[in-house]
């Protein structure tokens, strides 16, 4: 069947999560960490196998290419077993790891949305400060080992002032007439590895314009479990990451007087400090910890590390 009958895959990777699905739907069909859970035993086998013993070093390898696990299969097998290591591709938006990326992208393709790479065209999303050899990179991977017929790269800040622009022409009974000149505005993208202040002329991106915050969201989580862990909370250390994300998302806010909030909760603790609960996942015991000042000092981190 001809590519262009099928719907678009679109893979839209960020550093903290990737969100997978196809074109015309209105949600992706997954949103799954950007994590790949290696086991790393059959690396070992490999490199200490002789070059005599070439069909031991031949199957290592081999299994090594076919035991992993993406998203929240991989965070699952890592705290369930001893035997994986976590790999992220993405760093502060820029993949650094393409053979890890490409086993990402292989699980997402065939596992996850289980359709065939040949029959679909494929958009990717990449960052507004990645450099032509990156996305040369995924050109190649995409065309060379999935084999897809089709592929269109493009800068998530671009997009989304799209899906805006797309919202709000459905909401408007009168069709625009010049629709290009619309697509400008100045894109604000918070995320896990770098935000980005991005300018769209036309739809086209000011590259001399971009302005890029050295803080982003995992700053603030390794912030949060520090303070934390300062004030003596016993997070298990399997898990500490992760409770420290769940405690920023679930409790964390901006005050306007940082001062008030102190003695709020100094006169008040019981009405202000909040508690997480949860099971640890190797030993199954129960554990609480509270959660104090870090709901307003975990966002102060840019004024903190510039004071």
């Amino acid at each position: 069947m001809d590519p262009s009958e099928r719907p678009a895959v679109v893979f839209d990777n960020g550093t903290g999560y990737s969100k997978l699905g196809f074109a015309g739907n209105s949600e992706p069909s997954f949103t799954i960490p950007t994590v790949v859970a290696v086991n790393e035993s059959f690396l070992d086998q490999s490199e200490q196998c002789s070059s005599a013993n070439w069909l031991a070093q031949y199957n290592a390898g081999v299994m090594a290419d076919l035991d992993f696990f993406i998203g929240d299969e991989a965070l699952s097998h890592f705290k369930s077993s001893g035997l994986y290591s976590l790999r992220s591709p993405i760093r502060h938006g820029q993949v650094n790891d393409w053979d890890t990326m490409e086993r990402f992208w292989q699980q997402s393709i065939f596992n996850y949305l289980r359709c065939n790479p040949e029959e679909h065209y494929f958009l990717l999303t990449d960052s507004p400060v990645s450099t032509p050899e990156s996305r040369e990179c995924m050109g190649e991977i995409m065309f060379e080992t999935f084999n897809v017929p089709g592929l269109y790269i493009s800068v998530q800040s671009v997009l989304s002032l799209s899906a805006g622009f797309a919202y709000l022409k459905s909401l408007s009974e009168e069709d625009s007439e010049d629709s290009v000149s619309d697509m400008t505005g100045v894109v604000v993208d918070i995320g896990d590895g770098a935000p980005h202040i991005v300018p769209v002329v036309n739809g086209y991106v000011i590259g001399s314009s971009i302005k890029s915050f050295p803080l982003s969201g995992s700053d603030v989580t390794q912030f949060v479990m520090q303070l934390l862990q300062e004030r003596g909370e016993l997070l298990p250390p399997d898990d500490a990451l992760d409770i420290a994300r769940r405690v920023k998302e679930t409790y964390c806010y901006t005050p306007s007087d940082i001062v008030k909030e102190f003695k709020k909760h100094d006169s008040k603790p019981s009405k202000y400090i909040k508690q997480w609960s949860a099971i640890k996942p190797k030993t199954g015991v129960p554990y609480t910890i509270d959660v104090g000042y870090e709901r307003f000092l975990g966002p102060e981190l840019r004024s903190i590390c510039t004071n």
